[in-house]
């Protein structure tokens, strides 16, 4: 049978048993939505504890491990079939439940972010451990978002006999811009007829388009030889040197290469030497290369290679590059964001308590931000717009139907982004709050997905002329390439030990905030505390030098 009679049947079929469960008198999407509703109420506080030991866990990308552990056992406990290390990463996931058509998909990251360390509440910095790893952004709401969804769906699909698959989805390392890629190339969203995706927010809604910026991740290593620094460095040939003149190199690129509204490139030396009295024979530098199309990063990352080989030329040194990762823009889907937002509309904002608001208010004090509490309403729809951030999801929207719903797990006044003052209220009962009404959302809009054949039919027709607008996909990584999962080990292991001692247990008799012996909400502060905590502290030594000027 060739492709489009298998679609005409699977589309036959599906209306037929929508219109025989009519005929029979099944309920219908409202009461559905009604009874998942009720799931999502009942398992509130557990989704709430999975959140905050996720938070406690502190883990960044790519070691991820006891988050993972823990998203298993919630997840097979509750009827899924869950795979771990998916598309070559030990910290990525799938876990499936149903069978037949339609497919629905729910994904999300759960990485922090290193010296992310940050007390849940507390108006100041105040970390569990200085300079550790920590949920300085939120991801660890976005898990337990979509449990709360998929266990919601399951328990609908099995009390009604409902049609079709449940996948859901984890992908580690989005701060490093590193995995899905590699899930969409392993062709794990093949089957996928929608997926969606949760991101934490100040805000709750839906957005279609353009969203970010593409991205490419590249290491170029340098090799040279070793020699005395001091007694022979004519012997030598400084890897150092040539990450040093490449980087100037591409320091003078930026002013003719490209308009920086259009891009931004960045980098870090991982390696830059041992000590200085050796020269230097291996030194590496990461770029991220971010731009607003594919074909502009194409171009950055054609001539930034140039500037890496004349450096190597110029200093007698040998240079090999690794793409570790890259992702076109993120693109959302119209039709699916339609049917999200309508059900972001029907939950509504949270119902905030006092001690909320009372909470959001002293931290917005504290940051030196606008008090003005929590939103009371959600956002309308609308086209997205971009920015300058990149997300490894963005391959995955290329090639399914697929959408980002914020969900308000925090509020605003934080002082940055990737910064411990966001990791202040991700672990709260607004995080709490926020994540129940993200997985009403989503497991009303899978109810529609699921019972409406017509309206995914309209989905993938959409999808089909969204694509058409622009070049066709083709991924930024090469064949044959690897997740870098050696990332964050070093980091990771440094902190370990020291953080396992705050590692909340869900399962316990306590909450997080008993376990940790924190007041909800905190007082007010009098002043800006949590900015004046930000600032750098000022050398108080006296110098043993007095210099007097006439």
């Amino acid at each position: 049978m060739n492709t489009f009679m298998k679609n005409f049947a699977f589309g036959a079929a599906f209306l037929l048993l929508g219109q025989v469960s009519v005929a029979l008198g099944a309920p219908s999407a409202a009461q559905l939505k009604r009874e998942a509703f009720a799931v999502v109420d009942t398992n509130a506080d557990r989704m709430g504890r999975l959140n905050d030991a996720i938070f406690s866990y502190s883990e960044i990308g790519f070691q991820e491990v006891k988050t993972i552990a823990l998203v298993r056992k919630t997840l097979e406990s509750a009827g899924f079939t869950v795979q771990t290390g998916v598309a070559g990463m030990p910290t990525a996931y799938m876990a499936r439940y149903g069978s037949g058509s339609p497919v629905i998909g729910l994904m999300s990251d759960y990485d922090g972010i290193p010296g992310g360390s940050q007390k849940p509440t507390s108006l100041v910095h105040d970390p569990f451990v200085p300079g550790g790893p920590g949920h300085g952004e939120g991801h660890n709401t976005h898990q337990p978002t979509l449990m709360g969804a998929a266990i919601a769906m399951k328990e609908i699909k099995d009390k009604f006999r409902l049609p079709g698959t449940i996948v859901v989805y984890g992908g580690p390392a989005e701060e490093l811009v590193a995995s899905r890629g590699y899930m969409t190339n392993a062709g794990l969203f093949k089957d996928i007829d929608a997926l969606m995706d949760v991101h934490v927010s100040d805000k709750f809604g839906v957005t279609y388009g353009l969203n970010n910026f593409a991205n490419v991740s590249v290491q170029w290593s340098f090799k040279g030889a070793t020699a005395h620094s001091a007694g022979n460095p004519w012997r030598g040939r400084s890897a150092l040197d040539g990450v040093e003149l490449m980087d100037a190199g591409v320091n003078a690129m930026r002013e003719h290469g490209y308009n920086p509204d259009d891009a931004r490139v960045h980098y870090v030396i991982p390696d830059g030497g041992k000590q200085p009295n050796v020269v230097p024979e291996q030194a590496s530098v990461w770029y991220y290369i971010r731009a607003k199309s594919p074909e502009l990063v194409q171009q950055i990352l054609d001539w930034t290679r140039e500037i890496a080989q004349s450096a190597a030329t110029e200093t007698h040194t040998q240079v090999t590059e690794r793409i570790l990762a890259g992702a076109w823009p993120f693109n959302g889907n119209e039709a699916l964001a339609r049917v999200v937002d309508k059900n972001i509309q029907l939950v509504g904002m949270p119902k905030w308590s006092a001690d909320d608001v009372a909470f959001v208010r002293a931290y917005q004090t504290s940051m030196g931000a606008k008090v003005e509490g929590l939103p009371t309403k959600p956002e309308a729809l609308a086209a997205d717009r971009q920015g300058s951030s990149t997300s490894d999801a963005g391959d995955i929207s290329w090639n399914v139907p697929y959408v980002r719903m914020w969900i308000p797990t925090r509020s605003s006044g934080a002082l940055a982004g990737h910064h411990w003052s966001s990791a202040i209220g991700v672990a709260t009962p607004v995080a709490h709050k926020g994540i129940a009404a993200g997985s009403k959302a989503l497991v009303a809009s899978m109810i529609d997905l699921y019972t409406d054949p017509a309206l995914l039919a309209g989905i993938k027709k959409d999808f089909a002329a969204q694509l058409a607008r622009y070049p066709k996909w083709k991924s930024f990584i090469p064949a044959g390439a690897t997740p870098p999962t050696y990332l964050n080990v070093e980091e990771m292991a440094t902190y370990r030990a020291a953080l396992e001692k705050f590692e909340y247990d869900p399962e316990s008799g306590k909450t997080y905030f008993e376990f940790l012996g924190l007041k909800y909400p905190p007082a007010v502060p009098s002043s800006a505390l949590g900015k004046a905590s930000n600032e750098p502290k000022p050398d108080k030594t006296a110098s043993s030098l007095e210099w007097h000027w006439e």
